[in-house]
């Protein structure tokens, strides 16, 4: 007997499968299997909010297929991912398969190579069930909060809305950023600038800084005027030249966190994107014969941690020494400090096997996963590389008691910048007088400028810049709200829900997250606080470490957020929403109105702006095309009613297409569709025919069902089972044709066309 590897996706399967060979079969159980129901809140509030779990719609034939494979299987290995969520649902797979809560069948890899995967099959350890009760309370909070605060919004806003424990917060933070652009009032400041020459004419440009004590802000042009008339009335002469080496270190490996925002500041990805193409470059891909076929490129991409294993550190260095030479390598090895909130569950974000370049496997990856392996791939081998050494200059001049100030360097020793250069977005916010200058010419102490020209400029502060993905996702790390896997899902759903929408890059609140936002702030200003969302996430990892029970927690919590609730309901009634409507240039065909956008079930349509009076809609296909205006002719069936003698036409149901008199509604008189099949029934011998049934799933029958029972899911063929002689069917879901003879075990391969 085999035994069985049980991981998360299909892809991880196929790698982990080349790894273990012929012993081991590796099946996937594609995420969750379990999961609160999603009609219902699934949480017994009066019996210490004790979760319901069920079988996820649509996973039951993956939940048979654990169960055959289990049944038959020498030993059982849980791989899911190695995290809170990969510990959950090994824990839900192992209840569903009966494995006892004491056998060590849990393994976890950070990095999906063959000496990590073959090393935790050797030791695998029991489903840690702190880790598990943590992920347990994140989701029980997350349903109560989702659940009773949609109620709240339903009933108070507008029907349809829904909130979240961290979405909400989320959605506050751009929508507040709005209203800061809002307020926003300019402030005028003016600048002075020296275009000035050295006794060898050569050029020097220098900004006005202020006086001997200190910096002087410019608030007017009288200002300026003032400080130019002086100068002019002066000599420039150079106060003081200071020369120094700087040192500048290279950044970390990444984080979820840092490669979101490089990725999608310097690639242009979204973050879901980013973790999409994360997730396919850790599940492995082929790399062909000389890579050893299919491999994981980079180590788990879920992580807070910039801590780098000490293999990876020589190997790193190994390579560093081989490629570029050891005068690129730092006299010890470095290592980073992490941030005091971060689990340090898993090693930074790295190249599985350094020595796999870019370059080396261009040909085999997508152009997506070649540039964020290439990104991944420089800033790690960057992290481990000496300092680049500037050499750097700054000198102040002085006219008539002001102070002017420019600076230079040159690049002494390139290190880390040979291969990454990385700009810190404090760094870019800054006014960097030495970062993009080229170096200055050699300029003594004591030694008189000539002004070629003096120029006065009038600016005006700018409003604080909208949020981007990047730069949201950097606000939620640094006010520890939420945690590195769920920053992508967070921004896709306010996003989803039309409490934010995209500009460009930017993020901008719509009247709706507004509006949703000003309600929270009234009603549940705990839900939206920054610092109680952070604390509350303290509390959750808390449970980990066994400082905490899923009761405890979630029970305080909710002691003040049921008051809340309580509180809105004895309020004075629901609050008005008046959102604009966005107007298109598609006229109705009813009226001629312009026609407005409208949110429904199936996402955006078109609508008459005058209902209820005109009913008019167009459907709006993904790519925002608008349908053309669909054709009314009557699909005629070719026979009459035969209660009114009207025409039968041909209509579709939510069970699939069917005969409806052509009078509708004053006639109801309706017949299902069927199809003959050209088959016998094997019990009566009379027709059998094709219907439809639940769901729009063809089913077969005879045709004086149900006075003769016969019917089948699979397609009745025209055929003879070879071994036994009874009637041979198509399986569909198979794709295979079967004989149902007791005893017969008669099967071929064979995909068909079914008669829809």
């Amino acid at each position: 007997m085999a035994n069985l590897v049980i991981v998360e996706s299909p892809a991880k399967a196929n790698t982990i499968k080349s790894y273990l060979g012929s012993n081991y079969k590796v099946i996937a159980s594609k995420g969750h299997i379990r999961d609160l129901p999603k009609s219902t809140l699934g949480i017994d509030i009066e019996n210490g909010f004790e979760p319901h779990y069920i079988n996820i719609r649509g996973k039951g034939d993956v939940i048979k297929e654990l169960k055959r494979e289990a049944k038959s299987a020498n030993k059982i290995f849980l791989a899911t991912d190695p995290d809170r969520e990969g510990e959950a649902i090994s824990w839900h797979i192992a209840n569903e398969l009966g494995i006892p809560a004491d056998r060590a069948c849990r393994v976890t890899f950070n990095e999906i190579t063959q000496s990590a995967v073959k090393e935790a099959i050797k030791n695998p350890r029991r489903i840690n069930e702190d880790l598990v009760n943590s992920q347990q309370a994140r989701r029980i909070l997350d349903r109560l909060v989702g659940f009773k605060l949609s109620e709240v919004l339903w009933k108070n806003l507008k029907s349809g809305l829904s909130g979240g424990r961290v979405q909400s917060v989320a959605a506050r933070i751009v929508t507040e950023r709005e209203e800061e652009i809002r307020a926003f009032v300019p402030q005028e400041y003016w600048t002075i600038e020296a275009g000035l020459t050295n006794a060898d004419g050569e050029k020097i440009s220098a900004k006005f800084y202020g006086d001997g004590k200190g910096k002087i802000k410019l608030s007017s042009e009288e200002e300026a005027t003032w400080i130019n008339n002086s100068i002019k009335a002066g000599e420039f002469k150079v106060k003081d030249v200071r020369h120094a080496v700087k040192y500048k270190q290279p950044a970390p490996p990444f984080t979820t966190s840092t490669l979101q925002q490089e990725a999608s500041r310097q690639l242009g990805y979204q973050s879901q994107r980013i973790m999409k193409v994360a997730q396919e470059l850790y599940d492995g891909l082929n790399l062909g014969a000389q890579y050893g076929g299919v491999q994981g490129l980079i180590t788990y991409m879920r992580t807070d941690s910039t801590r780098v294993s000490a293999v990876a550190q020589e190997s790193c260095a190994a390579f560093i020494k081989e490629k570029y030479g050891e005068q690129f390598l730092p006299k010890a090895q470095r290592s980073f400090k992490t941030n005091a909130s971060a689990q340090d569950a898993h090693e930074a974000i790295r190249p599985s096997n350094v020595y796999i370049t870019p370059k080396s496997i261009r040909k085999m990856l997508s152009s997506e996963q070649y540039r964020l392996y290439k990104l991944i791939w420089e800033r790690f081998i960057a992290s481990q590389m000496e300092s680049a050494v500037l050499d750097t200059v700054s000198v102040e001049i002085e006219n008539n008691g002001y102070i002017f100030k420019t600076g230079g360097y040159v690049i002494k020793s390139k290190g880390y910048l040979t291969i990454y250069d990385y700009v810190s977005d404090d760094a870019q916010d800054n006014e960097n007088e030495e970062r993009n200058l080229a170096s200055l010419p050699n300029i003594k102490k004591g030694e008189i400028l000539s002004a070629t020209d003096v120029e006065t400029n009038q600016h005006f502060t700018e409003p604080p810049a909208r949020y981007t993905e990047a730069s949201l996702i950097k606000f939620l790390e640094e006010n520890g709200i939420g945690r590195p896997s769920t920053y992508a899902p967070i921004i896709s759903i306010i996003i989803s829900r039309e409490y934010v929408k995209r500009d460009g890059k930017s993020l901008v609140a719509t009247p709706l997250g507004e509006i949703t936002t000003n309600f929270m702030r009234q009603h549940f200003p705990d839900i939206i606080d920054y610092e109680f969302t952070a604390s509350m996430e303290d509390k959750l990892d808390s449970i980990e470490n066994k400082e905490n029970t899923i009761y405890g927690v979630i029970s305080e919590f909710y002691t003040g957020f049921a008051a809340s609730l309580d509180a809105v309901s004895k309020g004075e009634g629901k609050v008005e929403i008046n959102l604009p409507q966005e107007e298109s240039d598609v006229l109705c065909d009813r009226c001629g109105s312009k026609m407005v956008f409208k949110n429904g079930r199936f996402g955006k349509f078109l609508a008459c702006p005058k209902y209820p009076e005109c009913k008019c809609t167009k459907a709006i296909d993904k790519n925002g095309i608008v349908a053309e205006p669909e054709d009314k002719t009557p699909n005629l069936a070719g026979f009459k009613c035969e209660v009114c003698g009207g025409d039968m036409v041909i209509r579709n149901g939510r069970y699939g297409s069917f005969y409806a008199c052509i009078n509708y509604p004053t006639c109801t008189f309706t017949k299902q569709k069927v199809t003959e099949m050209g088959v016998n029934c094997p019990k009566c011998n009379s027709k059998i025919l094709a219907r439809h049934g639940k769901g729009k799933m063809l089913f077969y029958s005879c045709e004086k069902y149900p006075e003769c029972d016969f019917s089948t899911w699979d397609m009745p063929l025209n055929e003879k089972c070879p071994d036994c002689g009874e009637l041979l069917y198509y399986r569909k879901s198979r794709k295979s044709v079967i004989c149902k003879g007791k005893n017969c075990s008669y099967k071929r391969d064979e995909e068909m066309t079914v008669i829809e």
